[in-house]
């Protein structure tokens, strides 16, 4: 069988689906349950805060606040789509490096000083719903080639894979007790990851957003927010790294987040929100050089706090991570860059938005947010990497966007091969502190 071929069999099956739903489910744009009687159900504004990939990460806690707000009725099918596309724009100052992360840092995809492109970003198919009161399942489909970490060309077939991006059961009913709970891969409580921008992912979330199978029990009551999550080790889906027995294998429940934070309710409509995470395992723990996924010699722990003000329309967060151990993989042995010793990795964001107007149709929102990773010590080529972003989005009938984004970054530091290690010259790096680039995107994010 071709690859061509084998390709098609694994995109056909989402398209059936995504035919099925979207003539058997009647999309609601409000949060009424006016489809009494139905068995499969489209909610759109309820799909979007599902859905949203970088405002609402913590995808368990808005499951568990829709049951308890009686947003969704045991024995219904809730089916959900949503599909992102964009144009963009970017230049930069050095031949092919491109610091921007909302697509994969490849040479394969990004030539030359610029990069304009119209893609589509991504598509996604939920599935959620509940079995009883405390029982609610939650599972999606994510098409994503930009930021696949697949070989070869945004086109290419290994690239352009559907994958099962977060499935788990949710235990828990907040209406009658405090304790919930989950079982199967889902991002972690670590941190604040969410990003007040429309579009772009902060830094924080590429340096510190865990994935991975795991299981999670917390406790939420008077404001005040709990969990522990066991989560196997090895190379994870995405920032979680436990070497098992001197492996990357993920098969065992050796890694574990904590993660706590108190919401003071200032007024119905003002909040101020404080929290801390620890995690005994970041991605940060390979030798020299470095090589993505590989399997690591000893865990490096990680630590975050955070907070966020909501007052009015107005949405205030900020939050700072970093490793407990260097990262010892960013120290070359080799001359000239050997001067450079190994340095803790560390990520912080801030970010303000603002809802200017909210006519209940339309809602206008503009947004500002730093973020950054630093990886090296000061005049490392690898020292750091900032990322300013400038953003409008305008939301349509509670459940998608149009959104405009102007983004600027400082550094280049990819993960593989960080300090070096992957020329012929030991001594030479593709990361580069002072390479610049700007750019502009354009496009839409529609949920039905």
């Amino acid at each position: 069988m071709s690859s061509e071929t084998s390709h098609l069999f694994k995109v056909v099956p989402f398209l059936l689906i995504l035919l099925f739903c979207s003539t058997s489910a009647r999309a609601q744009n409000d949060d009424s349950q006016a489809d009494e009687g139905r068995s499969i159900v489209a909610n759109s504004a309820l799909n979007y805060e599902l859905l949203e990939p970088n405002q609402q990460i913590r995808k368990v806690e808005v499951l568990l606040n829709a049951k308890s707000a009686d947003r969704i009725d045991n024995g219904k099918l809730y089916v959900g789509a949503s599909l992102i596309a964009l144009m963009d724009y970017q230049a930069s100052n050095t031949d092919s490096k491109f610091g921007y992360l909302m697509r994969h840092p490849t040479s394969n995809n990004q030539i030359g000083k610029e990069v304009s492109e119209a893609v589509l970003h991504s598509a996604q198919l939920m599935i959620a719903g509940s079995i009883t009161d405390w029982l609610t399942v939650y599972s999606v489909l994510l098409y994503d080639p930009q930021q696949s970490f697949g070989g070869g060309t945004l086109t290419s077939l290994s690239r352009n894979q559907l994958q099962l991006r977060r499935g788990y059961i949710v235990f828990g009913n907040l209406n009658t007790f405090p304790v919930y709970g989950a079982v199967g891969k889902m991002d972690v409580n670590f941190g604040n990851q969410d990003s007040v921008s429309p579009f772009t992912n902060s830094t924080m979330w590429h340096a510190f957003a865990g994935l991975g199978y795991g299981a999670l029990v917390g406790i939420n009551t008077s404001g005040l927010n709990v969990s522990f999550t066991a989560v196997q080790g090895g190379a994870q889906f995405r920032a979680l790294h436990v070497p098992v027995e001197g492996t990357s294998v993920p098969s065992r429940l050796n890694n574990f987040v904590v993660d706590a934070n108190y919401t003071l309710k200032v007024t119905e409509e003002a909040s101020i929100k404080a929290g801390a995470s620890y995690e005994k395992g970041s991605p940060y723990c390979q030798g020299f050089p470095v090589v993505h996924f590989q399997p690591c010699e000893d865990a490096n722990a990680a630590s975050t706090f955070y907070g966020s003000v909501e007052a009015n329309g107005l949405r205030i967060i900020g939050a700072f991570a970093k490793t407990a151990d260097e990262w010892s993989g960013t120290f070359n042995p080799s001359p000239p860059l050997n001067v450079f010793a190994a340095s803790k990795v560390s990520s912080l964001v801030a970010g303000a938005s603002y809802e200017v107007t909210n006519s209940g149709m339309y809602a206008f929102t503009i947004s500002a947010e730093f973020s950054n990773f630093v990886a090296g010590p000061e005049g490392a080529p690898w020292e750091r990497q900032n990322q300013y972003v400038l953003g409008g989005a305008l939301k349509i009938r509670n459940s998608s966007k149009l959104f405009l984004e102007l983004f600027r970054t400082e550094g280049y530091a990819p993960l593989n091969f960080v300090s070096g290690g992957n020329f012929d010259d030991p001594g030479v790096t593709h990361s580069d502190r002072d390479a610049r680039s700007h750019g502009i995107v354009f496009g839409g994010q529609i949920v039905l």
